[in-house]
């Protein structure tokens, strides 16, 4: 039996932790931005950005196991999560709410 690096294990770790950590913030903050953005009436936008905020969580997960490394996996979920942040806000402070 061929036992598997440490360090292969703790690069998969990572990665799970990323895909199902940084792929809730990202759902969430997905979806929160499309409640925000979307023209149409709240109870509407609120449902369509929770529909939505699953698609969201799905492309995290792929991205998660789908990067070379797991480094690229957490820069690529922090930087979706900024945007995604910045884009909340600034509909926040515009008075999309």
């Amino acid at each position: 039996m061929k036992v598997l690096p440490v360090s292969y294990r703790l690069a998969v770790t990572s990665r799970v932790l990323a895909a199902v950590l940084g792929g809730y913030i990202v759902a969430a903050l997905a979806s929160v931005s499309l409640s925000l953005w979307a023209s149409m009436p709240r109870a509407d936008a609120v449902v369509t950005g929770m529909m939505t905020s699953f698609l969201a969580y799905l492309c995290a997960v792929i991205w998660c196991f789908a990067c070379r490394s797991a480094w690229r996996a957490w820069l690529g979920l922090i930087l979706t999560s900024l945007v995604l942040a910045v884009v909340s806000g600034l509909a926040y402070w515009m008075g999309h709410s």
